[in-house]
This record gives C-alpha cells, sequence and structure tokens, in this order.
C-alpha cells in the first residue's frame, strides 16, 4: 500500500496534518478542474439538460451557441473552493488510515489492508458531501444557465382576451442569466432556499460518493502496486499518471446513475422545483426516459474521467515529493 498517495503521506506524517497536505492538493484540484471542466460541463448538459442527440452533438451545440467560453462555465467556483475540498479529501482520507491502523495494530505508520482503505476510503467519500455538495451545486446552476427553461418545469400560462389559459409549450431565455456569479448564485439559493438549498442533491451525491471514493482509491493503490513489484516506497511518475487515471474511469463510470440523479436535482430548482426528492426524481427520470437515462454521460465519465484524475493524482504526488524534498 506504500505507493497510494494516502499511504505516502501517513507513512511521513505522524500525529499531525502537514500544511504541504494542504499545498499539494489545491494544486493538484486545480490542475484537475482545468482539464477535467469542459467535459464536465458537456456532461451536466448531457445529464440535466434536454436538446441533446449524443455528446458529440452537445459539443457542436455548446461551442456554437457559446464558444469556447462555454466549456468554462461555473469553472470559478470550484477552482477557488478546491483548495479546501481537496486538502479536506486527502487530509480526512490520511488520518483515518492512521487512527485505523494505530487502533488496529498498535502504530498509525502501520500499512493499511484492504478493509481498512475500504472503510477510509467510504468514510471520506461520507464526509466530503458536506463541502461537495455546495461546490458541485453552484457549478451545475451556472453551467445550466444557458440552457432553455421548459414551461412544464414553470408551470407558466399565457392569458388569452377571452380569459383561458393556455399552457406555454416553451421558453427561450437565451441570453438571460439567473446568477451574475458564483457569490450572487449562492446569496440567492440563500434567500430562496435557505441553508437546505446548498445541500439539494446531497442524498444523491452520497450514493455517488461513498462506493466511488473506494472505487477511486483502491484502484489506485492496487494499480500502483502492480506497476511497483520491487516493493519500492516511491512509484514512477508514469505509474502514478496510469493508476491516477484508471481510477478515475473506473470510479466515474461506476457512479454515473448517482451523478445522473444529483446533477438532475441540483439543476432542478432554478425557478420551479420539479423533483420532490432522491427517489422521486429516480422514478420520475426513469417513467419518463427509461432506464437509459441513468447511464447518460457514462462515456463523458468515462474520458473525462481519465486525464482529470491522472493530473490530480500526479501533480498531488510531485507537489508533495517536491515540499518534502527540503
Amino acid at each position: 500500500m506504500s505507493t497510494s498517495a494516502a499511504t505516502s503521506t501517513s507513512t511521513s506524517t505522524k500525529n499531525c496534518l502537514r500544511l504541504d497536505d494542504f499545498i499539494a492538493g489545491w494544486i493538484g484540484g486545480a490542475a484537475s478542474v482545468v482539464v477535467g471542466h469542459p467535459l464536465d460541463t458537456v456532461k451536466t448538459r448531457l445529464q440535466a439538460g434536454k436538446g441533446y442527440n449524443s455528446m458529440f452533438h452537445c459539443v457542436l451545440t455548446i461551442y456554437r451557441k457559446e464558444t469556447v467560453t462555454g466549456f468554462f462555465k461555473g469553472m470559478s467556483f470550484p477552482l477557488a473552493s478546491i483548495a479546501v475540498y481537496n486538502s479536506m479529501v486527502f487530509g480526512f482520507f490520511n488520518n483515518t488510515q492512521r487512527l485505523i491502523s494505530k487502533y488496529r495494530y498498535g502504530d498509525g505508520r502501520h500499512p493499511c489492508g484492504m478493509l481498512d482503505l475500504t472503510l477510509a476510503s467510504m468514510l471520506t467519500g461520507l464526509v466530503s458531501v458536506g463541502l461537495g455538495a455546495p461546490v458541485d451545486l453552484v457549478k451545475i446552476r451556472l453551467q445550466m444557465q444557458t440552457q432553455t427553461v421548459l414551461a412544464e418545469n414553470l408551470h407558466l400560462a399565457a392569458n388569452t382576451s377571452t380569459g383561458a389559459n393556455i399552457p406555454l409549450r416553451s421558453v427561450e431565455m437565451a441570453g438571460q442569466r439567473l446568477y451574475r456569479g458564483p457569490i450572487h448564485c449562492i446569496s440567492s439559493i440563500l434567500q430562496t432556499e435557505g441553508v437546505p438549498g446548498l445541500y439539494r442533491g446531497a442524498g444523491a451525491m452520497l450514493l455517488r460518493d461513498v462506493p466511488g471514493y473506494v472505487l477511486y482509491f483502491i484502484p489506485y493503490t492496487i494499480v500502483c502496486d502492480l506497476l511497483s513489484p520491487d516493493g519500492k516506497t516511491n512509484s514512477h511518475p508514469f505509474s502514478i499518471w496510469l493508476a491516477g487515471g484508471l481510477a478515475g474511469s473506473i470510479s466515474w463510470v461506476t457512479a454515473t446513475p448517482a451523478d445522473v440523479v444529483k446533477s438532475r436535482m441540483q439543476a432542478d430548482g432554478q425557478l420551479h422545483r420539479k423533483y420532490k426528492g432522491v427517489l422521486h426524481c429516480i422514478i420520475h427520470s426513469y417513467r419518463t426516459e427509461g432506464l437509459q437515462v441513468f447511464f447518460r454521460g457514462a462515456s463523458v465519465n468515462a474520458i473525462r474521467g481519465f486525464p482529470m484524475s491522472a493530473t490530480m493524482f500526479l501533480t498531488y504526488e510531485l507537489s508533495l515529493k517536491f515540499f518534502r524534498s527540503f
């Protein structure tokens, strides 16, 4: 296990978090956001938006209507908050491993077994929702602003001179913005929905992240160990890059169904709330669009998961190695 990012941290720190963990987490996380955000925007549009026939059609539509900048909508907030988020994720994961090792083996530096790693990963996924849910919510609300607002979501009607109500088929809101930026988005949500509004979709995020982090850290550790059969404590950069990329693809593809539900719930409620909860979102999506809806964006997740996670782990490990060389 010594080749995993978390374990390399745990063997070099004893009883406290080090500042270099936070710095390396920020650098790695920021790099992964820049690499993965364009495809993340495509993924969100496919999962929560309407009118796209395929991933390629979605990419072309965004580019034609919004140019290249359309792929980077909503990036400022996750980029700014990624320092805290990744520091919390990796810091909590590392400390949890040390606590488990200390409790089970009497030494916090003892390498964790697979069961220990699984438990630490699940707890990390559980805790990460506390910060990750608001970050994802704001990101998705900003990413979805250019979408056509459907009348079934708004429950609008046009009044005729006779007084009869005629349902509108759709309302095109192109060019208009509900939010001027991430800060305005947060304040608007707090004013209209309160603090619970920032955690809309958190239940679906738990379903995604608890198993998702297990399928993130464990494959990374296994692949790194397989690529370092001689027992070296430090993996080759290529091994880290490959292991991180494979772990990201595996984690994101398997998490796609829960990710679809999360994206829909978080995109919902900009003007009118459509879903009452996670179960209602699942049932409604299945009844209206079939089982295939839960795999919408899976190909994007597989593609973006590799470079995003490969960049995250490689940058994190190299940054940590650089800081600890002094």
